[in-house]
């Protein structure tokens, strides 16, 4: 495991626990503790957060009338608050995390520049990114990409709360729907696999980035590292 800098992708719905939508702190302070045991592991690690315990703008926003551009923004929104809340959970644990966000809001987070970012990690500290990239139409997928490739990161973990790695189709209705192991980046994009948002693969492959997608529920960040859950893409 020569890995050394992460990039954690966290779906918000890791932060529910056993409610129906929102924060639990129960699930908010167990994911804090396990940040933690990959900190205590001298790991430098980055964070981006989804937002869809919140609001999940590309679904929710058409039911509600409001046009993509402003439910992206909602949804931006609700993945600072998501940091703002992880961020003090870690805090709690003893480890200093640093909240920066592509949307301008000073009195909640720092706003994000690379040259900050990168003296935070040297100097051990957590960094979450919040605020997506600050534009409409990309996920936090595709954020997750970007912030991967800015900060130098050795590998880009994929943490669902949903399924436990890669399949040919959804295992939750598609029965005899086949696990990947291990596969290409351009096998994900050939074959257009919805667990990975396309931009954020493909931003991957050309810097050459490893992406392993597993289920936060189903173990330990650190057994996804070894190889033991998930899927990986990579060559």
């Amino acid at each position: 495991m020569n890995y050394k800098r992460l990039l954690l992708k966290i779906s918000g719905e890791a932060l529910v626990g056993e409610k129906e939508y929102g924060i639990d702190h129960k699930a908010v302070m167990t994911l804090a503790r396990r940040i933690k045991e990959l900190y205590d592991q001298d790991f430098e690690i980055g964070i981006v957060l989804g937002g869809g315990n919140i609001f999940r703008g590309i679904q929710q926003g058409p039911a509600l009338g409001i046009g993509r551009t402003s439910a992206d923004q909602i949804g931006m929104l609700a993945t600072l608050i998501n940091g703002k809340t992880l961020q003090q959970a870690i805090k709690l644990e003893g480890v200093d995390a640093r909240l920066m966000t592509a949307l301008e809001c000073p009195k909640v987070a720092e706003s994000y520049t690379w040259e900050k970012m990168m003296r935070y990690l040297v100097k051990r500290k957590i960094v979450i990114f919040a605020g997506g990239t600050g534009h409409p139409y990309f996920t936090t997928d595709s954020c997750a990409a970007l912030r991967a490739s800015e900060m130098g990161a050795d590998i880009f973990l994929k943490c669902t709360t949903r399924v436990d790695g890669i399949y040919s189709a959804d295992p939750r209705q598609t029965k005899d729907a086949k696990k990947y192991d291990v596969m290409t980046y351009k096998q994900v994009l050939d074959e257009k696999l919805g667990i990975l948002d396309l931009t954020a693969v493909t931003l991957c492959m050309e810097e050459r980035i490893p992406i392993r997608v597993f289920n936060l529920l189903k173990g330990s960040f650190l057994e996804a590292l070894e190889g033991k859950l998930g899927s990986m893409v990579k060559g």
